[in-house]
């Protein structure tokens, strides 16, 4: 009724259930997912303690880690009938932090720096010191590992080109691999002439300590002159220089260029195997003077991706790391081995499977098989080569330099070189069965450890006072019934095809054919040549550049005239 004041009807509101709270997809779909509930909490509780490790069996080509930002510059990097310039420019507060660590701790940070490289401006670019036993000077170790270093025990200011250690003798027998890394010390190995025999013979140009080597005198107040990894991509995703991302300056300036380097990679090029390029130029650092250094392209995701037809996984040994078998989780190998592309879609394992069958195989087995993990007729040529550029750092060195090649077409392996700063020295007239080890001898001049040196104990030896520690695998452990123990060197997978006689016509044959390819054909004599003019031309005429052209000249024409003469290499 009009005027009738009744109460307000209060109507109960019923709050949702839980239930009615879920999406719809999830209440009609209710029963699968807690049961994948349930087992993920059952996972938990019984397995949350156990390690997983990823084994990734694609063969995708996709490359995750893409160029997004070319930068063209104004000439080819790699040109070497051109003019090469870089400058590097940055704060020397953060140079001088970088310093102090890395002496401190031995850690190799990168720094940002300016880059200008022929001309063209790179802001922001990663550098950082690159390499192991030839930056020891810098953290006054005294004593350099093998690669590179100075202040070897009666040493006194070796240049490039001194005369090579004792003979190793044409009859020295069979080169199985065993200990062919040379002792400790035995370090930046150079070009030179064949040395005289004997204690005389193992004494450099300016007496004392093992001949070939040349000493690096680094220093920070140089900054010109340190070996320097410069990494176009550091703090600029995706960013490279003319499809490079990393260059890399090797040791050596001016008069001490390592011209033999530069030879020893136009050989293998020109024997048919993948090696990087490389080209003279002048380095500035701030407002230092310019030197002249040899910059070479760093094995990187994009020349990984440019060996073969790029279907494949590219691996770089690590230098503290080693062959020996760790297990089946792939991931105990990444102190050994770093995965250089398609890290998306590959891991290590076929590196893991080929060390744990070349541990475990019998030498039967080894003889019957290998064609079923190796690219045996590669192998046979990578072996050969390294012979005949008498480079006493491959894969059976101390330090590692070599690289895995997995085809994933074949599903096998190849072994690729790089880093060849210590070939062209040593016994110019050995031949495919002699040892190329550093400094003479295995271990060293006459057999033992060079003049200065003192003597190690069998085994691993504890180093003296002074000397730095040795990265860890640096001495190679046992690798099953074909291993046993190889000391300061060798490589069960090297040592083992050099040991079996099944595969010895295969390796004479590819060292006949990488012979008549380099030295046969006269290309080294004339590749030799190129490089010295183009040495000169990047950093000017002197007595001293001239002597080193002359030295590593007369190691091309002995071990010409040596191989020349060997019935086994052209018999």
């Amino acid at each position: 009724m009009p005027g009738d004041e009744r109460d307000p009807v209060v109507v109960p509101v019923r709050r949702r259930r839980l239930r009615d709270r879920l999406p719809v997809r999830l209440r009609h779909h209710w029963k699968p997912a807690g049961a994948l509930c349930a087992g993920l909490a059952v996972a938990v509780h019984f397995f949350g303690d156990a390690r997983v490790s990823p084994y990734v069996t694609s063969s995708s080509r996709v490359e995750a880690d893409t160029i997004t930002q070319n930068v063209e510059g104004t000439v080819d990097l790699y040109d070497a009938s051109v003019s090469h310039s870089i400058q590097l420019t940055y704060e020397q507060t953060d140079f001088d932090k970088m310093m102090k660590e890395f002496e401190d701790e031995g850690t190799k940070d990168y720094l940002s720096a300016d880059l200008t490289i022929d001309g063209v401006h790179l802001e922001d670019v990663g550098i950082r010191l690159k390499g192991n036993s030839t930056l020891s000077s810098l953290r006054g170790n005294g004593m350099g590992m093998p690669g590179g270093g100075r202040n070897m025990p009666g040493r006194a200011g070796a240049q490039q080109g001194a005369p090579p250690a004792a003979d190793q003798g044409a009859d020295g027998g069979r080169d199985r691999g065993r200990n062919t890394g040379g002792g400790p010390g035995t370090t930046g190995q150079q070009p030179g002439g064949n040395g005289a025999k004997g204690a005389e013979g193992a004494k450099g140009a300016n007496g004392g300590g093992p001949a070939g080597m040349v000493q690096y005198d680094l220093s920070a107040k140089k900054p010109e002159e340190l070996p320097w990894l410069i990494k176009i991509d550091e703090y600029i995703e995706g960013r490279a220089y003319q499809g490079e991302r990393e260059i890399s300056l090797r040791p050596g300036s001016d008069e001490q260029l390592p011209l033999n380097e530069a030879l020893a990679l136009s050989l293998t090029k020109s024997s048919g195997q993948p090696a990087e390029a490389y080209s003279f130029t002048s380095v500035q650092v701030n407002n230092r003077p310019a030197v002249t250094r040899l910059m070479v392209d760093n094995p990187d995701t994009d020349y990984a991706e440019a060996v073969g037809d790029g279907n494949g996984v590219l691996y770089k040994a690590r230098a503290g790391g080693s062959f020996d078998y760790r297990g089946d989780d792939p991931s105990d190998y990444e102190t050994s081995f770093r995965q250089l592309n398609k890290a998306g879609s590959q891991d290590l394992e076929p590196v893991m499977k080929l060390i744990k069958w070349v541990d475990e195989a019998s030498d039967k087995e080894f003889e019957e098989e290998l064609h079923q993990y190796v690219d045996v007729d590669s192998l046979a040529t990578y072996i050969a080569t390294q012979n005949l550029l008498l480079n006493s750092d491959d894969i059976s060195g101390p330090g590692k330099n070599y690289l895995l090649w997995y085809d994933l077409d074949t599903r096998k392996f190849s072994v690729l070189g790089w880093d060849y700063n210590l070939s062209l020295s040593g016994d110019t007239a050995a031949g495919p069965d002699d040892k190329v080890s550093m400094g003479g001898g295995p271990g060293g001049p006459e057999g033992g450890l060079p003049e200065g040196m003192p003597e190690m104990p069998e085994g691993m030896p504890e180093l003296p006072e002074g000397m730095p520690e040795m990265p860890e695998g640096m001495p190679g452990g046992g690798n099953g019934e074909a291993g046993q123990g190889r000391s300061m060197g060798g490589h069960a997978l090297k040592d083992r095809f050099l040991e079996s006689d099944a595969f010895d016509a295969i390796y004479k044959a590819a060292y006949k054919k990488v012979y008549a390819k380099t030295y046969g054909s006269g290309t080294a004599k004339q590749a030799l040549d190129t490089i010295a003019e183009q040495a000169r031309e990047a950093a000017g005429s002197s007595k001293e550049l001239d002597a080193a052209v002359k030295k590593l000249r007369t190691t091309v024409t002995e071990r010409t005239a040596a191989l020349a003469k060997n019935k086994q290499v052209t018999g």
